[in-house]
């Protein structure tokens, strides 16, 4: 059996060596020199991801959970598009306030936001600071080299909290030389176009920073035309775009992206029995991905973090190898009052509040006042969001899969999807290409290719393609051998414990759905 290997230990730069390599994610426009901030998905990749995003979509949409008072929730999909009227993102508050305050690095022309650069200063107060991003060992080194200086004589500080006048005795990353940032400066972080013949300021347009908005222009009309009453939700998946300044990290932080995002409309009153309802719902769904427990966490914003108009937020977090032993933002699950719905009523003229007949009937039940049913009964709705990356998901799996085998005979690595998520269900190899056994190779391909994704293969031992196939994360792999011909039976190899089973080829498929399911 495999040895869990811890976050910490495992090798970004080997699992994007293995990606690229197997067909998952490759750099796009790989050819022309690619372009930063956008990957593609190969033919696994895109596997892997759809495997995910129909998991996602069958326990929101298709079977969603049974709710807190025990009866199951209701939510509708929707699929909005990318481009929206302009207006729609000046009542959401990107168009103004989607802004990062930026520094530029006159020499070397690099672009960091102002709150991921941090600053060693001298705690003597003599000579120069050196800044870096994320990476801190790279603005020691320099201490070493350049200052000739101990670390230790040093104290480390948030550039926000730099006095301009200090910026000339601040050597950047990537530079030698001293006073080459300039001050913070807004960079908006979103990406436009210009639909039409026409391509001037009132023809401009914008590439959805987020799925949300597309649902809280929709609110309306899924109320009038599902004939669904609150509590409810209304869920998406689909590609976003933000010109992030420094794409890192792999598909991690990147300039396209797919998102998995849901908003919940509800009661005022019933917003936070919700809100900490699908926060913990949200983390069982990560965990049924396979993703170990420890390599989970809830993080709770501080009241300095929340937007202006969030009443709470938390934040699930993954243990990915470049942020142990920290962990990095996953999905964040926001209660976001009345805040969207108030605005686009405010800017569209549209009322979109909502007539709660069942509240008003319990509350003539319950005797009160005519005009505080009057105004109790209609109400802007709250909403509380799920909102996760499909992409960000992808990476999580890969990074959890992902296991190094050092004393494995064949394979350096093994990906260790759960059967469920795993690309290819299952390799098919003949022992040898001869004596009958190709053939009922392909006739047992052909039967099992109907109902899952499976491979066949002739070329090469049989122990380099069971290789191929745990690089890959394929749980089973089925060798037809010389028993095959005479008995009817197969062998079905498991990926993580290499142990092998003998059956009958009438039962592979039965055995294999069996499998899948778990």
């Amino acid at each position: 059996m495999l040895t869990p290997v811890p976050p910490a230990d495992k090798s970004m730069e080997e699992i994007v060596s293995l990606c690229k390599r197997r067909g998952f994610v490759y750099p796009a426009s790989e050819i022309y020199g690619g372009i930063r901030g956008f990957w593609d998905y190969g033919p696994l990749g895109t596997a892997l991801k759809n495997n995910i995003r129909d998991w996602w979509w069958h326990q929101m949409v298709d079977c969603p959970p049974i709710g807190p008072d025990g009866d199951p929730v209701n939510i509708l999909g929707l699929d909005s598009a990318i481009i929206q009227n302009p207006k729609a993102w000046e009542a959401s508050g990107h168009v103004g306030g989607f802004n990062d305050p930026m520094v530029d690095c006159k020499e070397s022309k690099g672009r960091y936001r102002e709150d991921h650069v941090s600053v060693l200063v001298p705690t003597d107060g003599q000579g120069l600071s050196y800044a870096f991003v994320d990476d801190r060992s790279a603005a020691e080194k320099k201490i070493k080299r350049d200052a000739k200086r101990s670390v230790e004589e040093y104290t480390l500080t948030e550039l926000p909290a730099i006095d301009v006048a200090a910026y000339p005795s601040i050597v950047a990353p990537e530079v030698k030389t001293a006073g080459t940032l300039t001050e913070p400066r807004a960079f908006n972080l979103m990406l436009d176009t210009y639909p039409g013949p026409i391509r001037d300021e009132d023809a401009k347009a914008y590439l959805r920073p987020e799925t949300a908005q597309g649902i809280f222009l929709n609110y309306k009309n899924v109320l009038d035309t599902m004939r669904v009453k609150l509590p409810f939700g209304i869920a998406q998946i689909g590609k976003s775009f933000r010109n992030e300044v420094t794409p890192r990290n792999f598909i991690f932080r990147s300039r396209e992206f797919e998102q998995m995002e849901m908003e919940w409309f509800c009661p005022p009153e019933e917003a936070l029995k919700w809100y900490d309802f699908w926060k913990h719902e949200r983390m069982k769904w990560w965990r049924s991905l396979g993703v170990a427990e420890s390599n989970l966490i809830f993080r709770d914003h501080a009241d300095d973090e929340l937007a202006h108009y969030s009443k709470a937020c938390v934040d699930v977090e993954y243990l990915y190898p470049f942020t142990a032993p920290n962990y990095g933002e996953l999905e964040g699950v926001a209660h976001r009052g009345e805040f969207d719905l108030t605005q686009h009523t405010t800017h569209s003229k549209t009322k979109l509040d909502y007539f709660d007949q069942d509240l008003q009937v319990r509350l003539q039940k319950e005797g009160v006042d005519k005009d505080e049913i009057k105004k109790r009964s209609r109400y802007t709705p709250n909403v509380i969001e799920p909102a996760s990356g499909l992409t960000r998901a992808v990476l999580v799996l890969l990074c959890e899969a992902f296991t190094p085998t050092p004393d494995r005979k064949g394979s350096d690595y093994v990906m260790q999807f759960k059967p469920k998520f795993a690309p290819v269900k299952a390799g098919i190899f003949p022992v040898v290409n001869k004596d009958g056994m190709p053939e009922i190779a392909q006739k047992l391909f052909r039967e099992l290719r109907e109902t899952m994704p499976v491979e066949t293969d002739v070329k090469q031992s049989i122990g380099k393609r069971y290789a191929r196939m745990d690089e890959i994360g394929t749980p089973f792999c089925i060798a037809v051998d010389g028993d095959s011909v005479t008995h009817q039976t197969v062998t079905v190899r498991d990926r993580d414990t290499t142990e092998q089973v003998t059956i009958g080829l009438d039962k592979v498929k039965a055995y294999l759905n069996e499998k899948l399911d778990a």
